[in-house]
């Protein structure tokens, strides 16, 4: 199971992964720890990450980035329209009213939805986990910013699919910050909670989470944030004063050349990472447009004034997230600053203004977010054992339901009423349930309370709930619930109709008991174990206390009676049970991808990728037959030199020179199949040479090896060695016999060989002489390792001595009577006395490889 976790920037993405020893962050194709967050679309093939990046200047129009902030978002929305102005590539408004993105693709135009582009990064990302990890990714946690809407949250994971990954969670960016701080800190108070503000400025947005540490866990507070306030925006007002610099003294229009438009930008970047350790800059980029070469100069001061509108929203964030978790500035202990443009010196001279403290830098300002969702991945995954440490996430948004009632009531005109369910800063996940008082199908929409911080409808979905049953109950109660799973996504989960039904045998209290009981416990969740910790928060009509629920919680009663909280104080029947049964509910989000569509998307990615492989390894092919044209050419004038005859070499160096000339003419774009038969052709001919010279090189070798082999059994056979003696000798000669043989062969051979030139095609090949050393083995082994036959055991009379027949006994009448062994072989024995043991020439025999076969 892989545990990994990514982190899709607007800029640039992170992948970590999590090992024995930690958390790692693995390198790309480049040994890069970041992955450029660019597809770029080629006449043949696409470009995605540090490809992308590198085609990205010579293709602007076709290079898609910044895909974050086209995801889930409608064309009409303001942001989105100031961001497109900024955009090489095109994009237009789509029959949905959501952004398609157009780009030329296998010579023709093609429109893409945000979603897939998202989802052709997923892939590249994966890909690289894959490659690090050489092992199938499919499980993992995606960082995501904590504004993302419902929409945006669908749109990742949409992407994910298209990809081939299946998100254990969607985990707040800012939140996966504080996991990645927390879980390694051993000095965390058990009873004071310690408050620490992380403030992550990156490349298009700003983000302020407020965590409250304990001994093994953290709780989100606070979240706030400022979609359109990064590093990005700081590039564009050097762009635009530079920019209009140029135009004024070059007399140049960088605006209308979108080449020049990204140089300019590129150039800007850079020029602000210098002056955040600098108080001047330079700025020089040759022939920008036109052939015209720009210069320019800027001190720090003058930066901070142009970019002083930016700098004055840094205070907002801060201060509405101290406002949401009821702190002052000095109930905060620390704070800790991430993210691409933090290292700007105004904004961490504004941070120390506010907080009155200097903001730390303990964290690795561009990883954290990645190693945080590497390590939620772990908790959830049950690969690892990660240290207890409980996550108590907040969501930043109200959700409520609305409804107008039945059919017939709505078309009477009713009122549309109104349920908050989700507050703001709920714990996710979260599972509510809300009693309807229905008899018909109506419909439910799920919806944010409040979009004063969303530029986002206000309608999330609509739930048609119904058709209801044949109903035998007077008074139905409709238990509706709603989850808020763990990447922030709400939902209506099921419906169900619960009658009350006479019986004859009385119900026993315990199981009324459990219908009735209102769990209201909204305890923190601990994403260790989802789903088991989510919350139930049973919102019922209780008959006794209707009207005063219903004020309770703020809702008018009305002749549909809406939601109303349900209390312990229900008496139930002594013959009566309830019957629950299941009422269809059916959805419908909007600007979601429908499954049929992200089915397809799913078969369009695939054949993308198809092709991109394809072309990736015709371009291997290609580089094989540029490879070989160069070596052969080179060994051909060094050490094939005396293995080829002239007028063959003469031929070949022709050969080599056309293909040459080919694959930078004719052959330059070529098919796989193609590139094969060329290099097929080219071995044809330089085959038989490298051959050649392979067979004198490793011959000397091999001959010496059979030789050795020849010699070893030969001299087994002759020993008189006591070892050997149980042999026959008609066994022993036919040793002998075949060794002879061999050794002929050998000689008969090699007298051939050293007779014929080097380019001659050899007659001792290095393949015969290892198939007549195994010959050699196979024959003499058996008969040289025969064993000696044992004597039985006698356990009536152990100290008898040995057979008269044995060949263990000891020569001479004076020598002294062997002793057998502990096992009670005799053939083993050693003459007492002697001191020696058996000759350890017959070692080398017990090796299986025929080439070091031998016998003392």
């Amino acid at each position: 199971m892989s545990v990994v976790g990514f982190d899709f920037g607007n800029e640039s993405c992170i992948v970590a992964v999590a090992r024995q020893r930690g958390i790692d962050v693995v390198l790309n194709d480049e040994s890069k720890r970041e992955t450029p967050a660019i597809v770029c679309f080629g006449e043949r093939q696409r470009f995605i990450g540090t490809a992308g990046a590198a085609s990205s200047m010579m293709n602007p129009k076709n290079s898609i980035s910044q895909i974050k902030r086209l995801i889930g978002r409608q064309f009409s929305d303001p942001e989105l329209q100031r961001d497109i102005k900024s955009l090489p590539f095109n994009v237009t408004e789509g029959p949905d009213g959501y952004p398609l993105i157009h780009a030329r693709y296998l010579g023709e135009m093609r429109t893409f939805t945000p979603t897939q582009v998202l989802g052709m990064v997923f892939s590249n990302l994966k890909s690289i986990a894959e490659q690090n990890l050489k092992a199938a990714v499919v499980d993992c946690c995606i960082g995501i910013p904590v504004y993302f809407t419902e929409l945006q949250r669908r749109a990742v994971l949409d992407a994910a699919t298209i990809a081939g990954l299946h998100p254990l969670r969607l985990i707040h960016e800012t939140t996966a910050t504080a996991l990645a701080y927390g879980i390694y800190k051993t000095d965390l108070p058990e009873n004071d909670q310690l408050n620490v503000a992380f403030v992550d400025i990156g490349h298009a947005s700003m983000q302020v989470c407020i965590a409250g540490f304990k001994k093994g866990q953290l709780k989100i507070l606070a979240h706030s944030f400022d979609r359109s306030l990064g590093g990005r925006d700081f590039d564009e007002v050097l762009f635009h004063h530079f920019s209009a610099k140029f135009k004024e003294e070059y007399k140049i229009d960088v605006s209308q050349n979108a080449r020049a438009c990204l140089r300019l930008r590129a150039a800007c970047e850079k020029l602000k990472k210098v002056l955040s350790a600098n108080p001047e800059a330079p700025l020089n980029i040759e022939c920008l447009m036109d052939e015209k070469d720009v210069r320019g100069f800027i001190k720090r001061e003058e930066f901070e004034q142009i970019s002083a509108p930016i700098l004055q929203r840094v205070k907002a964030p801060l201060e509405k997230a101290l406002a949401d978790a009821g702190l002052a500035v000095g109930d905060v202990h620390m704070v800790e600053v991430v993210g691409s443009a933090s290292r700007i010196p105004s904004i961490l001279k504004i941070l120390t203004e506010f907080f009155g403290k200097e903001p730390r830098r303990t964290m690795n300002a561009s990883e954290c977010v990645g190693r945080g969702c590497a390590l939620q991945c772990a908790i959830l995954s049950p690969t690892f054992k990660v240290r207890e440490f409980q996550v108590n996430e907040s969501f930043p948004f109200p959700i409520s339901l609305s409804w107008k009632g039945s059919v017939p009531d709505a078309q009477n005109g009713e009122a549309e009423q109104e349920q908050l369910v989700f507050p703001k800063g709920n714990p996710i996940p979260s599972v509510k349930a809300v009693t309807f008082h229905k008899t018909s199908t109506f419909s439910v929409d799920v919806q944010y309370s409040d979009v004063s911080d969303l530029q986002a409808p206000a309608k999330i979905s609509t739930y048609m709930i119904g058709p209801f049953p044949t109903l035998r109950s007077e008074k139905p109660k409709l238990k509706v619930k709603v989850r808020l799973n763990l990447h922030g996504i709400v939902s209506v989960e099921s419906a169900t109709l619960l009658e009350e039904e006479e019986v004859e045998v009385p119900v026993s209290k315990e199981p009324a008991k459990e219908d009735a009981k209102m769990e209201t416990d909204e305890k923190p969740n601990d994403t260790s174990a989802p789903g088991a910790n989510e919350t139930d928060v049973n919102m019922q009509d209780a008959k006794g206390t209707a009207e005063a629920a219903g004020v309770e919680n703020g809702v008018p009663q009305s002749g549909d009676k809406p939601v109303q909280m349900e209390t312990d104080t229900k008496v139930e029947a002594p013959k009566k049970k309830v019957k629950k049964t299941n009422v269809p509910v059916a959805e419908l989000v909007y600007g979601a991808m429908v499954s049929g569509d992200l089915q397809k998307a799913v078969e369009k990615e695939f054949e993308m990728a198809l092709q991109d492989r394809v072309m990736e390894e015709t371009k291997d092919k290609k580089n094989a037959v540029e490879a070989y044209v160069y070596d052969m050419r080179n060994k051909l004038c060094d050490k094939y030199h005396d293995f080829v005859t002239t007028s063959d070499k003469e031929e070949l160096m022709a050969k080599l020179q056309e293909t040459e000339d080919w694959l930078y003419e004719d052959g330059e774009d070529e098919t796989k199949g193609v590139y094969i038969a060329k290099l097929e052709e080219l071995k044809k001919q330089g085959d038989p040479i490298e051959e050649r010279y392979k067979e004198y090189s490793e011959r000397g070798t091999i001959i010496d090896q059979l030789a050795y082999c020849i010699n070893s059994y030969r001299e087994a056979a002759m020993s008189n060695d006591t070892k050997f003696d149980h042999i026959e000798l008609a066994e022993k000669q036919k040793v002998l016999n075949e060794c002879v043989e061999a050794e002929a062969w050998l000689r008969e051979k090699k007298q051939q060989q050293d007779q014929l030139p080097k380019y001659a095609t050899p007659v001792l090949l290095s393949a015969d002489v290892r198939k007549k050393a195994e010959a050699l083995d196979r024959f003499c082994r058996p008969i040289m390792m025969k064993p000696k036959p044992a004597k039985p055991a006698t356990p009536e009379a152990p100290e008898t001595p040995p057979h008269p027949g044995s060949e263990a006994q000891p020569q001479g009448a004076n020598s002294p009577k062997a002793s057998p062994n502990r096992n009670g072989d005799p053939s083993e024995n050693v003459p007492a006395g002697s001191g020696e043991a058996p000759p350890a020439s017959a070692e080398p025999m017990e090796t299986d490889k025929p080439e070091t076969t031998s016998a003392a």
